[in-house]
């Protein structure tokens, strides 16, 4: 067996780079035009490529509430400190990607956020120094499927853990060309702004979260964090086109199926809780209470 380094080589994006799928083999490219130049020199139709998310993570990490914004939707306190959640790498989708609603299932929401992709290994580096450690930056889509939110129990893995629950895209852009604590994030679905906000609005900028969780967590070159998402995260259905767009690293679009798949076997079904009509609605939960006592 051959030897396998105790840490990832650092990623270094000098320019803006796209993955996409060719012959079965995720290739790395760059965006000219209308095309895909792929780093072969193979050039492809810009709109006939298949955009797979330009990240290749070891893990990937989710903050909980962290927009004043979103807070204020759901009546929170301001939270002291921010809590997170994992993603598992299964749930990368790209750009132009199906987003697959279940059959059966009615709440599965958009959360329009900004992701950021680490460039080199980081443990217990300081918040004055973190912003070093990134490699770019992507808009992203922590899709969450809240029929579930009956089953995970706080783990988030059915409602925001799904195959194809996390687009990334279209480009991964570097470090040097975005700036984090000065950036402007919008939702659009068929074309209307449903979220729409900025770094202002943040109560843990992305270097706080960043320097939180490499007190305790590795955080390996290729990770992903996801920084959060304002108010007005809702439903989607089938049909709806949904694009995050954040100015500087452009916009992500992907659209949403009905999924003829058969849930029987083991394990919880989807359904519809007071906690899902909470979250996915954003309605209180004395409300969400009621609505289920008269039927959902």
């Amino acid at each position: 067996m051959d030897a396998t380094p105790l840490s990832r080589p650092p990623l270094i994006v000098e320019h803006r780079r796209v993955r996409v799928a060719l012959h079965d083999l995720a290739r790395w490219g760059r965006l000219d035009g209308d095309d895909v130049v792929l780093d072969c020199g193979r050039r492809l139709p810009a709109d006939r490529a298949t955009f797979l998310a330009p990240v290749e993570p070891s893990k990937i990490i989710a903050v909980h509430l962290t927009y004043r914004s979103r807070l204020r939707e759901y009546g929170a306190g301001v939270p002291p400190v921010p809590s997170y959640f994992l993603k598992p790498p299964s749930a990368l989708n790209g750009h132009r990607g199906m987003l697959r609603r279940p059959a059966g299932a009615r709440f599965l929401n958009y959360e329009g956020e900004l992701a950021v992709i680490i460039g080199t290994r980081m443990h217990g580096v300081p918040e004055d120094r973190v912003l070093h450690h990134v490699a770019g930056y992507a808009p992203a889509n922590d899709v969450g499927l809240h029929d579930f939110r009956h089953a995970d129990r706080g783990s988030m893995l059915r409602v925001k853990g799904q195959d194809g629950f996390l687009p990334i895209g279209p480009e991964l852009v570097p470090a040097a060309e975005f700036d984090p604590t000065a950036f402007a994030l919008r939702t659009i679905r068929n074309d209307e702004v449903v979220q729409e906000s900025d770094a202002s609005d943040m109560v843990f900028g992305v270097a706080y979260q960043l320097a939180d969780l490499c007190r305790l967590i590795t955080l390996e070159p290729g990770d992903v964090v996801l920084t959060g998402t304002p108010a007005n995260s809702r439903p989607l259905d089938p049909g709806d086109v949904i694009e995050v767009e954040i100015p500087g690293l452009g916009r992500l679009t992907n659209t949403v199926e009905s999924w003829e798949v058969d849930l029987a076997g083991p394990g919880d079904r989807p359904r519809t809780s007071a906690d899902t009509l909470h979250v996915a609605l954003a309605i209180p939960e004395d409300e969400a209470e009621r609505r289920m006592a008269q039927g959902g």
